[in-house]
């Protein structure tokens, strides 16, 4: 069992933006009372986050009394001067219409690319791995965003899929479980495990 790794991801916690359907991507937005409220029994040695606060708090509720190491490689996609923005807003914008029928060729004004985007999240999973690995942690926990999950989805997860054909929700995290050499390889994981967040109860 020594060879085993598990690295968990987290959502962070529904957003006043989240809950307006806008695009959220650098800019914060403070987290929904019900956000205060997710929990979790599972415990990891080490932890790390993006640096946005949306996703520090979450870190802070699910695992209380954690100082996570930030990195700005796990923010969300930069949407540009499309940040808080609906698609109801944008959906007559020519260029906003390009993007989401192509977004692999086409990118938001001031912005980020899918390519950058996704070069940007595997430079920081990779300094991940190599803490894990020089540490020799047996498990560990990312809090991040949605677009992030979905990116490492689809490239560590056991069964390949495309970038859009996963799903991140809110309430529930993710447990990848690595040999340590496959780890090292870069290569997918040999396990996927779905972690369900719940609400703690009032009263």
């Amino acid at each position: 069992m020594d060879d085993r790794v598990v690295i968990a991801l987290f959502r962070h916690g529904v957003t006043e933006a989240n809950k307006r359907k806008a695009y959220l991507g650098w800019n914060d937005s403070p987290l929904c009372p019900e956000s205060k409220t997710i929990s979790t029994t599972k415990r990891y040695k080490h932890y790390f986050s993006s640096d946005l606060q949306r996703c520090v708090r979450t870190a802070g509720i699910l695992f209380p009394n954690t100082s996570p190491y930030q990195l700005k490689e796990l923010r969300e996609m930069n949407f540009g001067i499309w940040e808080g923005k609906t698609y109801d807003e944008l959906k007559e914008n020519r260029l906003y219409q390009k993007w989401v029928t192509d977004p692999t060729n086409n990118c938001p004004p001031d912005g980020e690319s899918l390519h950058k985007f996704t070069t940007r999240v595997q430079s920081g999973w990779e300094k991940i791995t190599h803490e894990v690995l020089s540490l020799n942690l047996q498990n560990c926990a990312i809090i991040t965003h949605g677009g992030v999950i979905r990116y490492l989805l689809s490239k560590f997860a056991p069964e390949k899929k495309e970038f859009w054909s996963w799903q991140s929700n809110h309430d529930q995290g993710y447990e990848f479980i690595f040999d340590r050499e496959t780890l090292r390889r870069g290569e997918r994981c040999t396990l996927l495990l779905e972690v369900p967040l719940t609400g703690k109860e009032h009263g």
